[in-house]
């Protein structure tokens, strides 16, 4: 199960063939419905998943291992948003209030935008209580003391409009009355690429633990089928093929950096692996660092 996107569109459409394999793929309309399905069920034999998500649930022993295929990353500086007449204008209003997180306090979004919080604006994260307004994909997953659940039924928007929460991560700046914390956060995700290398990861790739055993190939065949799927995207966006926000965003960070906007492999992304795991840690959604290398199935 994986979303078609530019950079996988080859392997989804049989393009670029897995050697030695035959996949069936399954468009799920909503993405985060198949992470939970396969955390809680191992619904699918491979399948996009989270990166924080996936963390999770390999410490809490769901058995698959992720393949060094990013197939989704962006900034966040965005995702972080404040009711337009509330009483919060800068992050480090945020201490001693609470603030909403769309879904789980694990998802991976809400893991990055806190890290912005704290590492550009120095934000003390446990001075916040953070509001999830759904349950985690991880269901052995225990929250820390400042996580109060929002409850069932409530819709995390009017919550921000309410005043019930004073910001919210992962709610649409969609209109007037709910703005963007961060002035220009399309271009502060930029600055902190160029002055810091920001340039969080996303989603992975999981494959289920019995095929990996029962299949030696299967991870090399499935990284090197995406691997060249995501190569001939890049192509494409060097020539000036960008037909949507996403595309336009992989393109600029080309430019900026002059290098690949989606490389694979633990190496090159190591900086980023490490700082998502130190982030997990000191959010309290991970109670050990596990070693990098240890997360990615051998030969991928």
């Amino acid at each position: 199960m994986t979303r078609t996107q530019g950079n996988n569109a080859d392997v989804t459409s049989g393009r670029v063939p897995v050697e030695g394999f035959t996949l069936a793929f399954e468009e799920v309309p909503v993405l985060v419905d198949a992470f939970r399905r396969m955390v809680r069920e191992l619904a699918y034999d491979v399948c996009e998943m989270a990166f924080t998500t996936y963390l999770c649930a390999r410490e809490h022993g769901v058995p698959f291992t992720a393949l060094p295929v990013f197939l989704v990353r962006g900034f966040h500086h965005g995702a972080i948003v404040r009711a337009a007449g509330g009483p919060v204008r800068h992050p480090k209003d945020l201490e001693g209030r609470r603030v909403g997180v769309n879904r789980g306090y694990t998802v991976t979004t809400g893991v990055w935008a806190r890290a912005v919080l704290a590492r550009e604006y120095g934000v003390d994260l446990d001075r916040v209580t953070w509001v999830p307004s759904g349950d985690e994909h991880v269901e052995a997953y225990r929250p820390p003391a400042n996580v109060a659940p929002l409850g069932p039924g409530r819709s995390l928007k009017r919550a921000l409009l309410d005043g019930d929460v004073d910001a919210a991560v992962g709610v649409g700046a969609d209109g007037p009355d709910i703005v963007p914390l961060v002035p220009d956060p399309d271009e502060a995700g930029y600055a902190a690429l160029r002055t810091g290398g920001l340039y969080p990861i996303n989603h992975l790739v999981v494959v289920r633990d019995d095929l990996l055993a029962a299949h030696p190939s299967l991870a090399t065949a499935l990284t090197r089928a995406f691997t060249a799927a995501k190569e001939a995207y890049v192509r494409r966006l060097a020539d000036g093929v960008v037909a949507d926000p996403t595309d336009a965003m992989y393109a600029r960070v080309m430019r900026e950096t002059r290098a690949d906007p989606l490389p694979y492999g633990v190496a090159a992304n190591r900086p980023m692996i490490d700082e998502l795991i130190e982030n997990a840690l000191r959010q309290r959604i991970l109670t050990r660092a596990p070693a990098a290398e240890s997360l990615f199935a051998a030969g991928s």
